[in-house]
């Protein structure tokens, strides 16, 4: 098993899937988090959503302002990756299609 799988994350994911509002999940990730590492996941999806939508690394770049290393790592992962990414992404455009 991979060392990420512990009961430790579990029990942290399970909060995160229990959080019911977005008043909810900007309370618990101000505490869980830093300011600084919010946004820096922020960034990360939208920067795979643009990767997704076939921008360049320069367009996204000026948008999203993340350095290529960050987007090269997104995209890394959004194609090699577990498949986080894509769930995430189709799952957010149903929502926003709704």
């Amino acid at each position: 098993m991979h060392k990420l799988h512990c009961e430790s994350v579990d029990r942290l994911f399970k909060t995160i899937l229990n959080l019911k509002t977005l008043d909810e999940c900007y309370a618990y990730f101000e505490d869980l988090c830093t300011i600084k590492e919010i946004l820096d996941m922020s960034q990360r999806l939208d920067t795979a959503i643009l990767l997704s939508k076939g921008l360049s690394y320069q367009k996204i770049a000026e948008q999203v302002a993340v350095s290529s290393a960050t987007i090269g790592r997104v995209s890394k992962c959004l194609n090699y990756g577990s498949g986080g990414y894509k769930k995430a992404i189709e799952q957010l455009s149903s929502l926003e299609e709704t």
